[in-house]
């Protein structure tokens, strides 16, 4: 055994992960350091909410930017990995009233100052469980440097950007329509409204003109509503209605609801689409986003008929009282009743609600704080089109031109009390607003003292929008800022592309100063690389609801962290979601296996000393998987530099699955045995360390545990095969601090050739045996294989391995030239020659040729039925590409098992 411990029979991740992860954190490998002299490599982790629990989402995102971290460390860079969790303003907020509902308290009983204090000492008891949960997972953040988005720095920060955007005119205050949550009593931005499909109501209202002579007709889905018209609007261009323009038509309802008639004028606006509904649109200013903006260009009246708890207010006369719901059902009752009603029509139709809650949103005026956001998008479509930020995959990069081009101005308003208070302070005496970074003591307007700070809270996401900056220290400028921003990169899904990274890239490239060439270093990150979400295996979302979730915690709990992390890179693939199951993550609790047997077993053969490669008596076998080796380590280095992490995590499966374990630890166990010399034996032992001394490294930023494991127990620690300095405590041995391979090995390209010879032959061989029911273990007398001179050459000199491993007596090579063997026998195809097993005392051969007919005949039924599907006219013009595709392969793979069923018959007589 090379290490000074015994290595267990079996690997148990739950005995490896808390060692390493404590020896990691008690060495400071974790820890970023300023170091002018390497380069800087940095990611600000996506900070998940403070009231959340690690989901699947979570570790999938974190994976991708772990294995970046750590295998940046190892390329030689200074990296900074910064955590951190969101204050998540309505969430929180709403977490804690639910508590308190439970004691039969609201927030009102405990007032604004008792209630933010009681959710800052919930906070204290469960904010740090995510945090506990992303060090489970593996994550090497630089937890000295946590950050909270309330936290006094944050805090500072948001301040100071609210007051310079204020001067500057890019924040005002105006009465505007809001998206409104009754339930969680604020106003949602765009981005926090979620649409369904529900079954609605078209109404349609006669409008009696004032004169009494005619009406229009007005298709609504909201009736309770009619209290607030205050116009009709048609298409300037309407051949029906633009003769109408001008008339007066009385509102409905309001003779006999409110007691008084009401009068309306007809009015024309390009708003109106003529030939939806009856192409007479009724204007609700208060009540509806483009009734509002109607009501803006033509001066209306706003009057308000639904209040901010969802009921119908004042101005409904004899509804008030009456939620929404409820009014919508009297007001149809009395537009019948009073002969306003035409029909009604069952329809489906979008309808909002609160992303948090589910609560329907309600259109609300609403006096409500702003980002006029145009200028800020500016500079960030700017940003990317000049190259300073590259979007992966780059179809994203439409995505986000198409948002910012037609951005409306963003309400940052909320009204809550957990969160970034707005520091905007009111005089009573003289109303003016002073907006300060400190607490005014005063107006400095008018110098009074009875001044009072605006009651509304910023939307969480304008702090998470200077999270890239923020978290360094702005707006001093700070070592950390001069060194680590603009970050390398920033890695999340597309759901946030709004809410976030496009805030983020607004916010950086209006704050942030230019340091670098060509405009370089306002912008918050290099690259932005948008991964795939995670779906249930049947393409479903996870949701609770669904009881389809699976819990990365019990991932790690039943099968460790490494076989998580890996089975989610692995199965990602840009632009495409990943399909998850418990079973697909227990594959790579399997890999991990492979490698710990593959380990131990390598171990037991390795001497107490590596043994140098160099002159080393080395075989085709060896000479291939050194090959190979190599450009698995460039391939590697590429993919990640690509983020193609699902590719880089498959290859490192395939290397240390297929072509290590499977093949040379195989053909490695003569010489290991010594049945080959001690030269031959030393020279497959320095294979054995180059290897593995190779892929722990490489296989690190995927399974940072089970290789740290390994790394120390071959030794490598105390005998380096190249280390940088990663940072942390000096003399510190880890896999952390391994340099990233980067080998100069002879690529042997006859090996690879002569080895792809092999193992087709091998493989032939084996496929022969398992047709012939040979048991495992049964040596066969003899095989024949016809090749080209080529393939017969790089055989005869592994003639011995190929026995071997085949359980085979003899193999006998033959050139094409040769006669095919005579007699009973199962052949197979091997490139321009084949392969033969003579089975005359293999098996019963009638009984034989009885099932390979069965076979035949029912390749050929499957192959016609294929064929005659081809065949139909209609069948490739109107079915999807991959069925027909399908199909096609079905034919060539039946024809060639047809082609080989018949040789097999004819070879054996019939």
């Amino acid at each position: 055994m090379r290490g000074n411990e015994e290595m267990a029979k079996g690997y148990d991740p739950k005995a490896i992960e808390e060692k390493w992860y404590s020896f990691w954190l008690e060495n400071g490998l974790f820890n970023a350091e300023i170091d002018v002299g390497r380069p800087a490599f940095s990611i600000v982790i996506p900070p998940p909410n403070v009231t959340g629990s690690l989901h699947m989402g979570h570790a999938f995102d974190h994976t991708l930017q772990d294995v970046m971290c750590r295998a940046r460390r190892m390329q030689g860079f200074s990296v900074l990995w910064l955590p951190g969790t969101d204050h998540a303003g309505i969430a929180t907020q709403n977490v804690v009233e639910k508590d308190l509902a439970a004691k039969g308290l609201s927030r009102h009983d405990l007032g604004r100052e008792a209630f933010v204090q009681k959710v800052w000492e919930w906070k204290k008891i469960y904010g740090d469980r995510i945090i506990a949960q992303m060090k489970k997972l593996g994550n090497s953040c630089d937890w000295r440097r946590e950050r909270f988005t309330l936290d006094d720095g944050l805090s500072r920060a948001v301040r100071a950007v609210f007051v310079r955007l204020y001067k500057k005119g890019l924040i005002y205050k105006g009465k505007y329509i809001v998206n409104w949550c009754s339930r969680c009593h604020t106003a949602l931005s765009d981005l926090e409204v979620e649409y369904d499909d529900r079954p609605g109501r078209f109404y349609y209202v006669r409008y009696p003109f004032e004169d009494g002579e005619g009406e229009v007709t007005v298709a609504t889905t909201r009736p309770e509503t009619i209290l607030g018209d205050v116009a009709i609007a048609v298409h300037p261009r309407s051949e029906k209605f633009r003769h109408l323009i001008g008339r007066k038509v009385r509102v409905p309802l309001t003779a006999f609801v409110l007691g008084e008639e009401r009068v309306i004028p007809i009015i024309e606006d390009n708003m109106v689409d003529p030939d939806f509904g009856t192409g007479c649109v009724k204007i609700t200013p208060a009540h509806d986003p483009n009734d509002f903006l109607v009501g803006q260009r033509h001066d209306l009246p706003q009057p308000q008929v639904i209040d901010d708890m969802g009921f119908m207010n004042e101005n409904a006369g004899r509804y008030k009282g009456l939620s929404v719901a409820d009014a919508r059902a009297e007001a149809a009752k009395d537009l019948e009743r009073g002969g306003f009603l035409i029909k009604t029509e069952d329809i489906t139709h979008s309808v909002g609600h609160c992303h948090r809650c589910g609560t329907t949103v309600e259109p609300y005026l609403s006096e409500q704080w702003f980002v006029r956001a145009k200028p800020l998008a500016d500079k960030g479509v700017a940003a990317v089109k000049d190259g300073l930020i590259r979007w992966i995959p780059a179809q994203w990069e439409k995505t986000y031109f198409q948002w910012m081009e037609n951005i409306r101005d963003w309400c940052i308003s909320r009204q809550l009390w957990w969160g970034h208070r707005i520091p905007a302070w009111t005089c009573p005496d003289c109303g003016h607003v002073t907006v300060s970074e400190s607490d005014p003591t005063e107006c400095e307007e008018c110098g009074g003292k009875n001044i009072s700070q605006d009651e509304d809270v910023l939307d969480t996401w304008f702090s998470s929008a200077l999270w890239p900056f923020s978290t360094m220290g702005w707006p001093d400028d700070t070592p950390e800022l001069r060194y680590f921003y603009p970050t390398s990169l920033m890695v999340t899904g597309f759901d946030i592309i709004f809410f976030w990274v496009a805030r983020m890239i607004m916010m950086g490239m209006e704050f942030m100063p230019a340091r670098g060439e060509a405009g370089r270093g306002s912008e918050p990150f290099r690259d932005v690389y948008i991964h795939s979400l995670i779906r249930d295996e049947h393409g479903q979302k996870m949701s609770k609801s669904k009881g389809n979730v699976i819990d990365p915690l019990d991932m790690i709990d039943k099968y460790g962290a490494d076989a998580l992390r890996t089975g989610l890179a692995a199965l990602s693939s840009q632009g495409r979601d990943i399909l998850l199951s418990a079973s697909k993550i227990e594959t790579y609790r399997f890999f991990m296996n492979k490698l710990w047997n593959a380990a131990r077993f390598a171990l037991m053969n390795l001497g107490e000393k590596p043994v140098p490669i160099a002159g080393a008596d080395l075989r085709m076998h060896d000479r291939w998987i050194l090959s190979t080796l190599q450009d698995v380590a460039e391939s590697e280095t590429r993919m990640l530099d690509e983020y193609d992490f699902g590719a880089a995590a498959r290859l490192l499966y395939d290397f240390i699955w297929g072509d290590l374990c499977d093949w040379y630890l195989e053909m490695a166990k003569p010489a290991l045995r010594g049945e080959e010399g001690a030269a031959r034996q030393d020279a497959t032992r320095a294979v054995l360390d180059q290897v593995f001394a190779t892929i722990l490294p490489l296989l690190h930023p995927f399974a940072p545990f089970i290789t740290e494991e390994l790394w120390h127990l071959f030794g490598y620690s105390e005998n380096a095969v190249g280390v940088v300095d990663a940072g942390g405590a000096e003399g510190v041995s880890s896999i952390m601090r391994a340099a990233w391979p980067k080998l100069k090995l002879m690529h042997d390209d006859d090996a690879v050739s002569a080895m792809r010879s092999f193992q087709e032959a091998a493989r032939a061989i084996r496929n022969l045996r398992a047709e012939a029911h040979v048991p495992p273990q049964q040596l066969v007398n003899e095989v024949v294989v016809r090749a080209p001179d080529g393939v017969i050459s790089a055989l005869s000199d592994s003639l011995a391995l190929l026995c071997s491993l085949c359980r085979v007596r003899a193999v006998v090579l033959k050139p094409l030239s040769a006669p095919k063997h005579e007699g009973a026998c199962l052949s197979s195809s091997l490139g321009e020659g084949d392969v033969s097993l003579p089975v005359g005392g293999l098996l019963d051969v009638p009984t034989e040729i009885a099932r390979l007919e069965r076979e035949l005949a029912e390749a050929e039924r499957t192959v016609a039925a294929s064929r005659a599907r081809l065949e139909k006219p209609d069948f490739a013009a109107r079915a999807p590409a991959e069925v027909v595709e399908k199909e096609r392969a079905r034919v060539a793979t039946g024809e060639a098992q047809i082609a080989r069923i018949s040789e097999n018959l004819k070879s054996l007589g019939k």
